[in-house]
């Protein structure tokens, strides 16, 4: 079959366009974004969490980009509001996978939230750090899961240290009804002997109380108790501690790290005075050594948040900000976004100094944090101080 000039150039011009279109979509490929998911309580009850978090992931995504992206690549969130309900946590971290195709999951701003998309991405092979705090997220560990929180457990083991070094041993429990709550209490009650600890009383709330002066006022009661701790995040704690002040309670009283920002603070309305929690160093990182590693981190995270967002920084955005971060670095580590090396590289980050602490992770630790990450704060004049 012969051809003509003008059908040989034909050929020629497709065959050329035919190249040209396979080595731009190879282009095109490479240069396709790195995309991270989240769903996080930005609004409802568990806000105070998710608010902050969504800021800083959005924060950081955007400064990543400005300055070239990761591996040459922009860096895209795709992020829903799940508003602290499990349900929706549920079905936007199935749209995460399935629709969106995202390499990595940073979000989960409560532990209800966190558990109910746990079978999804373990079914589905996508690394997910978690940003809520009870320990049963990585006990037992599970292949794709991590967090950055403390845990419930490292803050009981936290307060009953401290609880030692005032020679007190009776404690007195009141928990709110929320996954973390439970799991807070249930692992105090489980290390407590380990630390000469008795539980005295144990009283717990409703999520939709609005006093709990009853159960306060049993706790007034009781032989012998010498302090109080309440096992709870959101409203609650704030309510417990304007109660607890109101019936004129004034034995020591401990929250837990849920309770970790100014919102606290201001609901308590001033009757938080003289309280104590475990918390990160982000809190007071002013009033660490200059030469502890975490304090630029810290000092220039708080500085940054406060200066964008013109509110008060709070260790949950700090978390947001870790699980960004160990994924960007394992992402660069890994080369390139295949999900299952980016979550061998997770599990493989060690020495990352972030907000919550300085993370060594393993195959048989998915949070890499001890005990040396918490800080014992007391509320004095509405702000923070370090207990020596």
């Amino acid at each position: 079959m012969k051809f003509t000039a003008v059908a040989r150039n034909a050929l020629r011009l497709a065959g050329a366009l035919a190249a040209g279109a396979l080595i731009g979509s190879g282009t095109a490929a490479a240069q396709e974004p790195i995309k991270i998911g989240a769903f996080l309580s930005v609004t409802g009850g568990a806000s105070f969490l998710g608010d902050p978090e969504q800021k800083t992931l959005e924060m950081y995504v955007e400064r990543l980009n400005a300055a070239g992206g990761v591996l040459g690549r922009k860096v895209q969130l795709i992020s829903y509001d799940s508003a602290g309900d499990a349900e929706k946590a549920r079905t936007f971290t199935k749209r995460l996978i399935e629709q969106d195709k995202v390499d990595v999951i940073v979000g989960g701003s409560t532990t209800g939230e966190t558990m109910a998309a746990v079978p999804l991405v373990e079914a589905a092979q996508v690394p997910f750090i978690s940003l809520a705090g009870a320990v049963v997220i990585i006990e037992p560990v599970k292949k794709w899961v991590f967090k950055t929180p403390h845990t419930d457990r490292m803050a009981c083991e936290k307060i009953f240290t401290d609880m030692k070094a005032r020679n007190m041993t009776k404690l007195a429990l009141i928990s709110g009804a929320g996954g973390f709550d439970r799991s807070l209490r249930a692992q105090c009650l489980a290390v407590a002997p380990k630390f000469g600890v008795e539980i005295v009383a144990d009283e717990s709330y409703g999520a939709a109380d609005t006093d709990m002066t009853a159960q306060l006022t049993k706790i007034k009661n009781t032989a012998g108790v010498q302090a109080v701790m309440n096992c709870g995040f959101g409203q609650g704690p704030a309510i417990v501690t304007k109660n607890y002040r109101q019936i004129g309670m004034t034995l020591p009283f401990y929250q837990s790290h849920g309770v970790a920002s100014k919102e606290y603070v201001k609901l308590s309305g001033g009757a938080a005075e003289g309280v104590r929690l475990p918390a990160a160093a982000l809190l007071v990182g002013h009033l660490l050594a200059d030469n502890d590693p975490q304090k630029p981190v810290v000092v220039n995270y708080k500085r940054d948040y406060e200066a964008r967002f013109k509110s008060d920084v709070s260790t949950f955005g700090g978390h947001a900000y870790d699980g960004l971060m160990i994924a960007v670095e394992a992402i660069k580590r890994a080369g390139g976004s295949d999900r299952a090396k980016v979550r061998d590289e997770i599990e493989k980050t060690r020495g990352y100094v972030g907000t919550g602490g300085v993370v060594n992770m393993s195959p048989t630790d998915h949070m890499g944090l001890d005990l040396s990450a918490f800080k014992m704060l007391e509320i004095r004049n509405n702000d923070w101080v370090l207990v020596k």
